[in-house]
């Protein structure tokens, strides 16, 4: 289990803009905003990413890097970002399952085509979105079983704003004896 204040598992994937992200060389003030999707075939992740996409230059503001990741390919990874007219999101792709295990991640088998007619990978990865500081340790974090109910960008971004200004601590930290 990951736990706040510790060292996130690392992760490297290869971007559309034909760079490569390592989580251990970003250099954003504040952290970075990690958000795992489902992939192409998830209509509700579209939705979600536009989401993103629309506050990526408020978490940029703030300090704090963005970026998409899901086990996708490139061209199915491209269709998502074109999907939602990504301009300035960065979006990895090629994530190892075993990676996202590490990360706490559901891992979900395929069940065919979806609502949209697009077909599921054989496995992939459920949502997660996290929150990661600078020394790589988890600042926030949050897993689906289901692409349902996930948290908003917006309040993200505004709990981002009470904590800088007050220097709240990442929280759920404590792994001792109860």
């Amino acid at each position: 289990m990951l736990l706040p204040r510790k060292k996130t598992p690392d992760l490297t994937v290869p971007t559309l803009d034909g760079a490569t992200f390592n989580l251990s060389d970003e250099a954003s003030k504040t952290g970075t905003v990690i958000c795992f999707y489902r992939g192409l075939h998830c209509p509700l992740c579209a939705t979600y990413l536009a989401e993103f996409q629309a506050r990526v230059d408020e978490f940029a503001e703030r300090g704090v890097g963005t970026i998409a990741v899901s086990s996708d390919d490139a061209d199915r990874t491209r269709q998502m970002a074109d999907k939602i007219e990504a301009t300035n999101l960065r979006f990895g792709y090629d994530l190892n399952l075993g990676v996202a295990r590490d990360w706490g991640l559901y891992i979900s088998t395929s069940r065919g085509k979806t609502s949209i007619g697009i077909e599921e990978p054989a496995l992939f990865s459920e949502p997660g979105l996290f929150m990661v500081s600078p020394d790589q340790s988890l600042y926030y974090g949050s897993v689906q079983t289901m692409p349902f109910v996930r948290p908003h960008f917006s309040e993200l971004v505004q709990a981002l704003d009470f904590a800088i200004a007050n220097s709240y601590p990442a929280r759920g930290e404590y792994a001792g004896a109860i």
